[in-house]
C-alpha cells in the first residue's frame, strides 16, 4: 500500500493548551499525525492510546504527573516508547523516568530537530517491538532469511522486477504456482527497498475464518466481543512502516475486500469495538495462483480493489520452466538440511540430479526443498542417490530406480478426488465442502492449497 499516510501517530500529552497546540503544528508540518490529551488520566483513556505509535509527556502535571504515567504504561502498553519533556530544575526526575521505561527525555523547550530524531528513533524501535511480538504468537519457529536463488533468464527477470518495484514503494501482486516462491520474492522486495528496517509480516488469506477477519487485520479493543479479553493490533497495525504480504488474497470474502480496499485507498482502519481510526503506512503485497482478472470477471473479486493491488505485477515462473536452476537450488537445500539433520550428506549422485531435471515438479521449489529433506534425511552415505528420492519412478532416467508402488501418490490422487467431488456437490460453497468432508474450513484451505485447488470457487 503505497498510499503512505505519514510518520506515526503521537500523543502529545501536557496540561498548557500552547505547549499542546505548538507541538501538534511542529510535528504535523513534519509529517507525523497528532493527538493530545490534558492530563495523564486522559491519556490512559482507551481513545487516547489507540492507534498511538509514540508518546510526548510533559514530566510536571497536575495530578498525576509525567513519572506516573511512564510507570502505568510500561505496565499496560510496553511496546509504546514514551519521551519526556523537562525543565533544567527536573532532571533528576527525568531520570528516574528513564529508570521506570521511558524511551528518553528532552529538555524544554525541545528543539524541533532533535525531537525529530528522537521520534524517528522511538518509532523504529516500537515497530520491531511489535514485530517481534507478532513473531512470537505466530505459529512455528521465524526461519532464517536467503536469497532466493536462480541463474536462468526466467528468474533474472523477477530479481529485476523486485528490484524496480523496491525503489518506487508501489503495490506489487505476485503471481504465481503454489511453491514458486512468492513469499521468498516478498522478503527479498522488503530486503531490497526502504523499508527494510520495517517489519515484515505475512497473512494467508485462506487460513482466516470470515467471522474473524475484522478481529485478524485490524485488532480489536477488549470486550469488543466474547473472548476479547485483552487489547490487540491488527496484522495492518503489525506492519506499520513496513511490508504486508497478503497471501492467497483471492480467497479474501467480498466484505473483507472491501474493508481492504478502504485501508489502501485511505490508509486507516477502525479497530473492532471503537471508532476512531487508526493511521497506517504500509506497503502492501498481495500473491495469488489464481487467475484474478478471470475472477474479477466472474464477478468474485472487486475490479476496484484488483486495479489498486496490481500496479506492478510480477509473475513467478513454474520450476519447469526454469530447469537450470534445479541443481542450484538442490545444492542450497543440500547444504541447509545435511547441517539440520545432523547429517553428512556432500554432494548429489549425477545420477540423482537427472533425475531431479527430469521431475515434471507440479509442487515447484517447495516441492523439491521438501524432496532434498526427505532425502537427505533417508540417505546414509555421504553422497545423496537416486535411491533416496522420493520421486516417480516415471520421472526418473533410465537405470535411476527400480520399480515402487506409490502409496504417496496413491494417497495424494484419492485426496484431490475427493477435494474436487465435495466442492461439486457444494456448489464451490467451501463451507459447505468442508462440512461434507468432515473437517473444518482451515483443514480445507490447507489441503485446497496442497492440491493446487485454491482457483475454485468460493464462498
Amino acid at each position: 500500500m503505497s498510499a503512505g499516510t505519514g510518520r506515526g501517530t503521537v500523543l502529545v500529552v501536557d496540561d498548557e493548551a500552547y505547549v499542546r497546540d505548538s507541538l501538534s503544528r511542529l510535528l504535523g508540518r513534519r509529517g507525523f499525525s497528532v493527538r493530545t490529551a490534558s492530563s495523564t488520566a486522559e491519556a490512559l483513556r482507551p481513545e487516547s492510546l489507540s492507534g498511538a505509535d509514540a508518546v510526548i509527556a510533559d514530566l510536571r502535571m497536575p495530578g498525576e504527573d509525567g513519572l506516573a504515567l511512564v510507570g502505568k504504561l510500561a505496565a499496560e502498553a510496553p511496546a509504546l516508547p514514551v519521551i519526556v519533556l523537562t525543565g533544567h530544575g527536573t532532571v533528576p526526575s527525568a531520570v528516574d523516568a528513564m529508570r521506570a521505561g521511558a524511551f528518553d527525555y528532552l529538555l524544554k523547550p525541545a528543539d524541533p530537530d532533535e525531537l525529530t530524531l528522537v521520534l524517528e528513533r522511538a518509532l523504529a524501535q516500537s515497530g520491531l517491538r511489535r514485530e517481534l511480538a507478532y513473531l512470537r504468537s505466530s505459529a512455528g519457529a521465524a526461519q532464517p532469511e536467503r536469497e532466493p536463488l536462480g541463474e536462468s533468464a526466467a528468474w533474472r527477470r523477477v530479481v529485476e522486477l523486485i528490484e524496480l518495484a523496491a525503489a518506487a514503494d508501489t503495490s506489487v501482486l505476485l503471481i504465481g504456482e503454489t511453491g514458486t516462491g512468492k513469499e521468498e520474492a516478498a522478503k527479498l522486495l522488503h530486503r531490497r527497498s526502504a523499508r527494510a528496517g520495517g517489519p515484515f509480516v505475512k497473512v494467508n488469506c485462506a487460513a482466516i475464518p470470515g467471522e474473524l477477519f475484522e478481529s485478524e487485520f485490524f485488532g480489536h479493543r477488549r470486550g469488543a466481543f466474547t473472548g476479547a479479553v485483552a487489547d490487540r493490533d491488527g496484522r495492518f497495525r503489525v506492519a506499520h512502516g513496513g511490508t504486508l504480504l497478503l497471501d492467497e488474497i483471492d480467497a479474501l470474502p467480498p466484505q473483507a475486500q472491501a474493508k481492504v480496499l478502504r485501508v489502501v485507498e485511505d490508509g486507516e482502519f477502525e479497530r473492532v469495538g471503537e471508532s476512531r481510526p487508526t493511521a497506517v503506512d504500509v506497503r502492501l503485497v498481495s500473491a495469488s495462483n489464481a487467475d484474478l482478472e478471470a475472477e474479477v470477471e466472474a464477478g468474485r473479486f472487486r475490479r476496484d480493489l484488483y486495479y489498486r493491488i496490481n500496479v506492478l505485477t510480477v509473475r513467478l515462473p513454474p520450476l519447469r520452466d526454469r530447469r537450470e536452476d534445479i541443481g542450484l537450488l538442490a545444492g542450497a537445500f543440500l547444504a541447509e538440511f545435511s547441517s539440520r539433520l545432523g547429517k553428512r550428506v556432500r554432494s548429489i549422485d549425477p545420477d540423482a540430479l537427472a533425475a531431479l531435471e527430469a521431475y515434471p515438479w507440479p509442487g515447484n521449489v517447495r516441492e523439491l526443498r521438501n524432496v532434498i529433506e526427505r532425502g537427505v534425511l533417508l540417505e546414509r552415505g555421504d553422497v545423496l542417490r537416486p535411491a533416496s528420492l522420493p520421486l516417480d519412478a516415471a520421472a526418473r532416467p533410465e537405470g535411476g530406480g527400480g520399480d515402487r508402488l506409490h502409496l504417496r501418490e496413491g494417497l495424494a490422487a484419492e485426496e484431490r478426488r475427493l477435494l474436487e467431488t465435495a466442492l461439486a456437490r457444494a456448489g464451490g460453497v467451501r463451507r459447505e465442502a468442508a462440512r461434507l468432508l468432515g473437517i473444518d474450513e482451515r483443514n480445507l484451505a490447507y489441503f485446497l492449497k496442497k492440491h493446487d485447488l485454491m482457483g475454485r470457487r468460493r464462498g
